[in-house]
């Protein structure tokens, strides 16, 4: 088996760290249903409730909200208007493509820039839970923040680097004619 060239073996890596990242959400998910089924029972079956359990909840969801992001993008689950999109041809689509990927980069670049200063100022000064009972810690969760957008980050480069090397590979195995003359 021959190594593959430098670009696609670095996209191979991340694709599969991605993945990784992607099935550490889906325990997030069972955990998050898990919680949300215990909690419901016992405020109904038995009338108790914890503040800290409720918030559980939202940051669990905040978790898997900010580290499946790169995962669905990997995986082409992002929202796309694939009625127009599925009509293209392959080189629109890898316009397309590149396009909205360069987009978002521009756009999950800026979001480390401006979360970072925010989880700074939660950790210095060790935010927590504002309700007695809440959790602590809560600069914890904020810093998925920008961990999230750079998974994000590093996803949509290794997607530009997929979209090349499947453009390379088109235009390649396309046979080239040469222009006739009038």
């Amino acid at each position: 088996m021959s190594t593959p060239p430098p670009l696609e073996g670095w996209t191979l890596r991340v694709e599969r760290f991605i993945d990784a990242v992607g099935h550490l959400t889906l325990w997030i998910a069972l955990g998050m249903i898990a919680l949300v089924a215990t909690n419901v029972v016992l405020r109904y079956t038995m009338s108790l409730g914890s503040v800290w359990a409720q918030e559980l909840e939202w940051h669990l969801l905040a978790a898997l909200i900010l580290l499946g992001m790169s995962y669905a993008l990997q995986r082409g689950d992002n929202v796309r208007v694939d009625v127009f999109y599925a009509g293209y041809s392959p080189r629109k689509k890898f316009v397309v493509d590149v396009v909205s990927l360069l987009l978002l980069l521009a756009v999950s670049l800026l979001l480390i820039k401006l979360s970072i200063p925010y989880v700074r100022q939660a950790w210095a000064i060790n935010e927590v839970s504002p309700d007695p009972g809440g959790i602590p810690m809560r600069w914890f969760i904020k810093a998925f923040i920008p961990l999230g957008y750079v998974l994000l980050v590093v996803q949509c480069l290794a997607a530009l680097a997929r979209c090349w090397l499947t453009e390379q590979a088109r235009r390649q195995a396309t046979p080239h004619t040469p222009a006739t003359a009038a």
